[in-house]
């Protein structure tokens, strides 16, 4: 039986440095990142929710719209006339809002899966919520694959179960000693 850290451990990226690398390479790094990482998640998970035919047209859709996106920006002739190339602009915006639906898709089915795994493996009850995956999508996946140590550690404290104590901690309440093997009982 897995750990509750080992998904953690095999992605091994901080949400934060997923959002800053998507900003920094213009949003190419959530595709890189799932194509690298859905394979890790789903034998993990023990579900298969996805494909990588599903990442790859979501770098087709990302790709092509930022390709044509240029070409949807309005021109001045020599006349000072407007040209609005609007087949363009409809063809980019379609591209851009495919897009966004795959990975609203993808988001979606990681839930439903993380959600299985954390009930089945760890009797977790992981509240995923629904206006976060659609607004955040992968950010928001990978953000509750970072939590679920936390998630965890939480619904324990509330059911009142004990903890496995971490290193360098100090116990609380003293335990009651019990003699040693070498001491003889009375």
């Amino acid at each position: 039986m897995s750990s509750i850290t080992t998904l953690k451990e095999k992605l091994s990226t901080p949400t934060l440095h997923l959002a800053l690398l998507a900003l920094a390479t213009g949003g190419v790094w959530p595709l890189l990142w799932l194509y690298k990482h859905q394979d890790t998640i789903m034998q993990e998970t023990g579900q298969r929710f996805s494909s990588s035919v599903l990442i790859i047209w979501m770098a087709v859709c990302f790709g092509l719209g930022a390709f044509l996106r240029p070409y949807s920006m309005p021109r001045i002739d020599e006349m000072n006339y407007i040209h609005t190339p609007v087949v363009m602009i409809a063809l980019t915006f379609l591209l851009s809002v495919a897009c966004g639906v795959l990975y609203i898709v993808w988001a979606f089915k990681a839930r439903a899966a993380l959600q299985r795994y954390a009930l089945m493996q760890f009797q977790l009850d992981l509240k995923m919520n629904v206006f976060y995956t659609l607004a955040f999508s992968v950010f928001y996946v990978s953000y509750c694959i970072n939590a679920l140590p936390d998630a965890l550690a939480k619904q324990q404290i509330l059911r009142g179960q004990a903890q496995p104590q971490q290193p360098g901690m100090q116990a609380t309440a003293e335990q009651p000693s019990q003699p040693s093997p070498s001491q003889p009982t009375e």
